[in-house]
Parts: structure tokens; sequence; C-alpha cells
């Protein structure tokens, strides 16, 4: 399955334990693959540098190089026009356009507000590994 996830399961699963993180040890594992665009892995450069501040004890480099590496990396791709409240998370629905990628997994109240577009699932990570992993 191809997902794409949005910064705040990709962060809170390197830094922290709980749904994201099994999401992150689902797809070391195999049974998922990440698709993300340039923009969404600068984000998650610019985020992680700002958390590896906060948690010094935790590298974040390795995890990103992987990423760049075993994810899918797609071309930028802009919205003819804003979708979401907060049009900085349109970069997570213009990848999954380009992509043809049908899940999102994100918390994000904005993002979770529009899914459906497109056809596009946008699912919460305890929701996904109910529904998707088990």
């Amino acid at each position: 399955m191809r997902v794409i996830l949005d910064t705040n399961v990709f962060l809170s699963g390197v830094f922290f334990s709980g749904p994201p993180y099994q999401i992150l040890e689902a797809w070391r594992d195999g049974e998922l693959h990440m698709v993300i665009s340039q923009e969404i892995l600068d984000e998650y450069r610019r985020v992680g540098q700002i958390l590896s501040g906060q948690f010094p004890a935790i590298d974040i480099w390795p995890i990103i190089e992987l990423v760049t590496v075993e994810a899918e990396i797609f071309p930028s791709y802009t919205l003819p026009e804003p979708v979401c409240d907060d049009p900085d998370d349109d970069k997570f629905l213009a990848c999954a356009i380009a992509s043809k990628c049908k899940v999102i997994i994100s918390g994000d109240k904005h993002l979770l507000k529009v899914s459906g577009f497109k056809g596009i699932n946008i699912i919460k990570s305890r929701d996904f590994i109910d529904n998707y992993l088990r």
C-alpha cells in the first residue's frame, strides 16, 4: 500500500512511540510504501531540525536519508486553487494527486476536514493501524 505521511505523523514516529511509530515500523518492514514530494521532504527536514534541538539524543538525519532513498519522490505539483483552510497543507493533497496515492495519514484537522477530495482518504494514525495494518 502506498501512503503519504503528514509531517506530524512522520516526525511523531521518529521522536515518540505510539501509532505514528508503528506506521514507520510497518514502512521499515515493507508493509507499506511512503510517497513524498520535494516540498514534503523539505518540511520533514525543517521541522525535524527544530525537534532535534529539543531532543538532542535523537538523530533525525539517518531516517531522513533513508526516506530520500526508499520513498517514492514525485515532482512538486501545484493545485489550481487552495483546498485546505491552511494552504500549507495543500502540498500533501498535491503530492497525492501527482502520485495517484489515495491515502494520507494525518492528525491535522485541516487535512482531515477535506478527506474525500479527489478520492483521497485522509485518515488518523490510529485508524490507519486499525483498518489497514491489522
